[in-house]
């Protein structure tokens, strides 16, 4: 290998390693969670819940990180339930929010989430359900009516 090319492939690795601590950075940079609730029957919500915990967050990163989203365009009977995002809490980070639309099931023992940018959809199990709708709300899936 010429010293041209090394020189080069330094230089390479120099910048790719720049660019992985710039965005490792930023993935653990503190966020939190906007949650807003439905009001009525149409497409209108209010400030619900802000979750700044950071073991909070995390385990509601984890959830959505685990799901194996489906690609599907779909249509819904109604307007999601709940609607919710991240956010940095250091505002001089700017990344694009995910915008993640939550539906209750009717039997009222699941949730189905839904990313419209991205046409993704899951229907999470019994469990991972309760855990979500937990930290997003305060309350217990199964408590409902």
């Amino acid at each position: 290998m010429s010293l041209k090319n090394l020189k080069n492939l330094i230089t390479s690795m120099g910048l790719i390693l720049i660019f992985i601590a710039g965005c490792s950075d930023v993935r653990n940079e503190e966020q939190k969670i906007e949650v807003q609730m439905r009001i009525g029957d149409e497409n209108n919500y209010e400030d619900f819940k802000e979750i700044t915990d950071h073991e909070q967050v995390q385990k509601v990163q984890k959830i959505l990180d685990d799901i194996d989203w489906e690609n599907a365009k779909v249509d819904m009977a109604h307007p999601a339930d709940y609607i919710f995002d991240f956010q940095f809490n250091n505002p001089e980070i700017e990344a694009k929010a995910v915008l993640y639309k939550l539906w209750i099931s009717p039997n009222k023992d699941k949730v189905e989430l839904v990313i419209d940018a991205q046409s993704k959809y899951s229907q999470l199990d019994k469990k991972k359900s309760g855990e979500l709708f937990e930290i997003l709300t305060g309350e217990k899936l199964a408590d409902l009516k």
